[in-house]
This record gives structure tokens, C-alpha cells and sequence, in this order.
């Protein structure tokens, strides 16, 4: 039965979320946090049983900025700041014109919209609303009559099947989740060293973004920008582990003796001041610049805000979150030039333990991993992301209990993924040389992070990417996505023949309509516990030709590669008339297994059997003849 339904049964009825009640199971889904000494102290509450005359918006928008209550949540309030400054984003999570209070359309029940997965997903709440003593317990708006925070909160809430769940996350995340764009991570501290011990980085330099907020200067009056602590820092009066703020706005000061300043505006979610530098009420700073100055910086400060110079800045904090600005047309806008990238494409994927989890580029079944063409019709701005899906357990509609990972509880929700591309050159390849080649570009290091992205200037042509997770057969499904100020296309690559797609001008095998249609299938002999890693090519030759014709440097007319740990693998491909040579092998050297090598054309078959020792020195070859018809 739908909100509307409910609420239709009579004027006074309002509606009652029975998949999100107002109880215990909607608050909690341990009890592992501080909110867990809560329990039986919480009443739901209407917002009109609260207040005289509520609203979701006040009329002074500066009182409508999220204040922190007694959840955890200081990352998902840090996001919310984005769709306070841009109303085309608010109007997407929150639809206009829902009835409100004192209205008599009004039935007791909100929507909202977040992304997931590529996709926009509608959450429906009631308004009954956690309360201790006739006062909300969580978050709020400033203005006491304001609810659109603490009713959103509730939505983010359900979307995650618990407040609980909300204890704790990624700025990140959540600008993503209200906002369906990219955010990035970057460093303030040098962390370098903790990088180079970290395990999760592979046969790729190391690298670590350090901030640099003149980079974002074309976008610094659109992008969203948040700081975090991840331990006490000295000077701040209450901050200690794990504290989300926002970036309100940072300014080029002149001061008294003719040099610049960079100042920058905090809001602390918590809604006080909780620096003592410089720059407090009566700080030492405000000597420096002109008293006229002085006062206006001083009059843009709300409750909860404060000032620092970009030396406190950098002391204060650990990192900082930069969400991509979305213009009204919903097109992303580069952080790094401010451009608008009109062109973008999506595509799900997934790893698959035993058939295209790879695991990192130290494994040698690396070339397992599911693999994406991206096609550049001109040179361009390009960002290309991996984001993985949360490891859920499916309770209720919403994906909501986490798996947990008892091998690495640390990082129980996702895997360390990185994604890695390669320019491809030629109209045709050898997949296996292109992987032993540095990519042009990658993420250098497999993170546990949910989204990880990459960003450059593409001249035209064909890019190879490859998602991976750093260890082999960890399972996770996952969405690609690329965004460009030129025209791109984005496709999977779905045949391990390693050609490009299928154009006017690039064939997917070298061959023309005449020629044969043949499915060439290569089944190793082993148990599924003890598989080797197994693929093979196809040469023309001259009749009678014998393997030590095909020279080193001659390229396969088709290919079965990556190697795939399966039992068979095989490739359907259109063979001109004349001899061919299949080479079958494993990818280590020195693999003893029996196989069969089948051949099957139409309804036609014929079976090749023999006994090798596979490997990169192949002994024996299977010989095969195609006839026109």
C-alpha cells in the first residue's frame, strides 16, 4: 500500500512508515554505538507536536544549515551544506511542493531522492521524528520551526536501515549519495611513508594528492568542501578523533603591510567555535588586516563558524573532501579547469571469484579482470571512476546489513580497488604484451575506498580500462563511470579476443563475411580446486607449416587470452579458408595438465585430442584446416 493510499482512508489519518517504524529497530541495529543508551528514553514526535508553526525551510536560509544532535553523523550534515547553496540539487533529493503542515493535502509523509548505483532511488518516510523531552535528539536546522534536516536525516536514515547505521562515514559518500556526482579525497599532511607501507600497493609508483587550494580556485565558489581530523589536533579546544566541518568560503586578504592572506570560513556541525587561534572574536590575526575588513569578515560568521588562515588550515586538519559542482543541466564541472564535461556514460560490472576477480597487477591472473574499452573522439578532459558497491546483506527493500568480513573486519565494507588504462595503438594487439606495459594512467594504489577516479587530458582514440581489487577472488560488483568535455563511448569488452570494437573502419577479427564461423574451445583436465590459468592463439600459415615458422613478433589472427582460471575457455571467431596453427598454453611456465582442443563449425564437429605439457614453450601444436564452402 503507497503513502497515498494510506493517507486517503480518511482527512485525519496520517500516514505510519511500517517498513521504517517508529521504534528500537529503526533506531539501532547493534546497540554498538553511544546512541544505544537511548533506549526506552526516545518518544516520536510530529514536528507540529513539537513546534506551533513548523516549516521544512526558514525564511533566513543561514538558519536552515544542519546542527549536529546526538548521532554521529557530522559527514552526512557536511554534505547536506551542498544542497542548501544549490537549489537545483536540493529539488532533486527533496521534490517541491510536497504538502506541508497546515495544509490540507497534508497526510503526514515526505519524499526524497538518492543516488545509488547509477540510479536515482525514492525513499518515502513518515514525519514521526525521534525526540527526548519534546526536542529533537538528532540533527536540526538552527531554526527551531525547520525540519527539512532532521526529516532528510530520518530518509538517510531508512536509505541505510538504521540511524545507527549512520555513526561514522565518508563525506564523500554522502555528497555522492545527495548529489549523484564525483567527490575526491585529498591529503594535507605528508603521509608518504605510511603509504609506502601499506600492502595494497602494486607494480605502480605510489602517489598521494596533496592539497593545493589555488588548484580549485576555478570552481571555489561552486565545489563543495569539507576538512576532517583523524586525531586531536593541537590548538582546538573540543575537537578530537574523526570530526567532519565545512568549507563555507576562502579569501585572498590584504593585509596592512601590503602582503596577501588566504582566510578561510569553518562551519563546525556541532554549532560552536571550537578553535582558539588567531582568528577568534579577539584574536591577534584582525590586527593585521584594515579595521573595515576587519569587521566585514567578522559579520559573515553564523552560529558554528570561525575563521582560520591557510596556515591553521593546514595544522588543523588531515584531509579535505572536494565535491564536483553540477550545473543546472546536470553536467559535472572539472575541479581542475572548471569545464563542463557534457558527455558522460556508465556501465555495471562485477568480480567474480573463479572467473574475473584477478586480484592486483602482482597477481599473474590480473588479465581476469573484466575489462572496458573507452573510445575518445577527440582530444579532451576525461575522468573515469570506479565505484563498488557496498558489501550488503539484503534485509528489507534497501540494501541494508553489511557483511562482515572476518579476515579483514578493518575494511569489512569494501575491498581495495584501483583501475589502471592503457592506449591502445593498433587496430590489433596482444593482450598479454599490452599488460606487461605501464599504463598511462591509473590510481596508482588499490584503496578501500568506495569511488576511486582518474583524471587527464585524452588525445583521440581507444583507451583500455581495467577495474581491479587488489586481492584475487575478492567478490564485488561495481559501476564504471566516464565523463568528458568531448564525445566519448564507453563499452565492455565482452569477447577476450583482444581487438577494438566492431567500427567502420576497425573490424572486431581480421576477416571478411566469406570466411568460416568456428567456435575453437581449449577444456583442461584438472579438478575446479587446481585449475591452471589457460587461453591460446591462432596463426595462419602456410600449408605444412610448422610452429618454428611463426616468428616472436607475428600477431595472432585471433586470440583466447587473458588467461582465465576455468576449466574450458573457448572463442567463436570467422577464419578465411587456408591453414591455421592454435597454440594453447597456461600462463606460468612448466604447467603439466592433459586438455582437449574441440573444433566445432554449424552443426558440424570434430575433436582434436592430445597430451602436452602446457606452457609459454609449447612442444606440440594442433594443426587445422578451413574449407570454403
Amino acid at each position: 500500500m503507497t503513502a497515498e493510499d494510506r493517507g486517503a482512508r480518511g482527512a485525519k489519518a496520517l500516514f505510519e512508515d511500517l517498513d521504517f517504524p517508529s521504534d528500537d529497530t529503526s533506531l539501532f541495529c547493534d546497540s554498538s554505538t553511544p546512541i544505544a543508551g537511548l533506549q526506552g528514553n526516545i518518544a516520536w514526535q510530529r514536528p507540529q507536536e513539537i513546534c506551533q508553526s513548523p516549516v521544512l525551510f526558514p525564511d533566513d536560509i543561514t538558519l536552515g544549515h544542519a546542527k549536529q544532535g546526538l548521532l554521529g553523523d557530522c559527514w552526512f550534515l557536511c554534505a547536506c551544506t551542498v544542497l542548501i547553496k544549490n537549489s537545483h540539487l536540493l529539488n532533486k533529493v527533496l521534490p517541491p511542493d510536497q504538502p506541508q503542515w497546515g495544509d490540507s493535502r497534508y497526510r503526514g509523509f515526505f519524499q526524497f531522492h538518492f543516488w545509488q548505483q547509477g540510479h536515482w532511488t525514492e525513499v518515502t518516510i513518515d514525519d514521526r521524528l525521534p525526540c527526548i523531552n519534546s526536542s529533537l535528539c538528532f540533527s536540526r536546522c538552527h531554526s527551531p520551526t525547520a525540519f527539512w534536516v532532521a526529516l532528510l536525516e530520518k530518509a538517510y536514515a531508512k536509505f541505510h536501515g538504521s540511524y545507527e547505521r549512520l555513526w561514522a562515514g565518508q563525506v564523500s559518500e554522502a555528497l555522492v549519495d545527495l548529489t549523484g556526482g564525483l567527490a575526491e579525497h585529498w591529503s594535507l599532511g605528508d603521509l608518504g611513508s605510511e603509504e609506502e607501507q601499506r600492502p595494497e600497493q602494486d607494480s605502480d609508483q605510489v602517489r598521494r594528492r596533496g592539497l593545493d587550494l589555488n588548484l580549485l580556485y576555478p570552481v571555489k565558489d561552486d565545489c563543495a568542501l569539507s576538512c576532517s581530523t583523524q586525531s586531536r589536533p593541537g590548538g582546538a579546544i573540543e575537537l578530537g578523533q574523526y570530526h567532519a566541518l565545512t568549507v563555507m568560503e576562502w579569501l585572498d586578504v590584504k593585509t596592512v603591510s601590503g602582503s596577501k592572506l588566504k582566510l578561510i570560513r569553518i562551519r563546525n556541525p556541532w554549532g560552536r567555535c571550537c578553535w582558539g587561534g588567531a582568528w577568534i572574536d579577539s584574536g591577534a590575526g584582525w590586527s593585521s588586516v584594515k579595521h573595515v575588513c576587519a569587521s566585514d569578515l567578522q559579520a559573515r560568521l553564523a552560529e558554528g563558524e570561525f575563521w582560520l588562515d591557510e596556515r591553521e588550515f593546514m595544522s588543523l586538519f588531515d584531509d579535505v573532501t572536494v565535491g564536483y559542482p553540477i550545473s543546472e543541466e546536470g553536467h559535472l564541472k572539472s575541479i581542475y579547469t572548471g569545464r563542463l564535461l557534457k558527455h558522460s556514460h556508465q556501465l555495471a560490472g562485477q568480480w567474480l571469484r573463479g572467473h574475473s576477480a584477478g586480484g592486483s597487477r602482482n597477481s599473474s591472473s590480473y588479465g581476469t579482470n573484466p575489462k572496458f574499452w573507452l573510445k575518445v573522439s577527440e582530444r579532451g578532459e576525461v575522468l573515469v571512476s570506479l565505484l563498488q558497491h557496498r558489501k550488503w546483506r539484503k534485509t528489507e527493500k534497501y540494501a541494508q546489513t553489511p557483511l562482515e568480513d572476518n579476515k579483514n573486519t578493518k575494511h569489512q565494507h569494501y575491498q581495495a580497488i584501483a583501475l589502471h588504462m592503457w592506449k591502445v595503438e593498433k587496430k590489433r594487439f596482444n593482450m598479454s604484451r599490452m599488460l606487461n606495459k605501464p599504463p598511462c594512467t591509473s590510481t596508482h594504489c588499490h584503496a578501500y575506498e568506495r569511488e576511486v577516479v582518474l583524471h587527464g587530458q585524452l588525445d583521440s582514440g581507444y583507451y583500455l580500462l581495467i577495474p581491479s581489487t587488489y586481492q584475487p577472488g575478492a567478490e564485488a560488483r561495481f559501476l564504471i563511470r566516464a565523463f568528458s568535455t568531448s564525445s566519448i563511448s564507453l563499452s565492455a569488452l565482452k569477447s577476450p579476443a583482444p581487438s577494438l570494437p566492431l567500427t567502420t573502419d576497425v573490424c572486431e577479427h581480421p576477416a571478411v563475411t566469406s570466411g568460416v564461423n568456428v567456435r575453437i574451445t581449449l577444456q583442461q583436465n584438472r579438478p575446479d580446486t587446481d585449475l591452471h590459468p589457460i587461453g591460446f592463439h591462432i596463426y595462419k600459415v602456410a600449408e605444412g607449416a610448422c610452429v618454428q615458422t611463426i616468428s616472436r613478433n607475428e600477431n595472432p589472427v585471433a586470440s583466447c587470452v587473458p588467461h582465465c582460471y576455468m576449466q574450458d575457455v573457448s572463442l567463436v571467431c570467422s577464419l578465411l579458408p587456408g591453414a591455421y596453427i592454435v597454440l594453447p598454453s597456461t600462463y606460468e611456465p612448466d604447467c603439466s595438465a592433459n586438455f582437449t582442443l574441440s573444433l566445432a563449425r554449424r552443426i558440424h564437429r570434430k575433436v582434436v585430442k592430445s597430451q602436452e605439457r602446457l606452457g609459454r614453450a609449447i612442444q606440440e601444436v594442433s594443426h587445422i584446416s578451413v574449407m570454403q564452402s
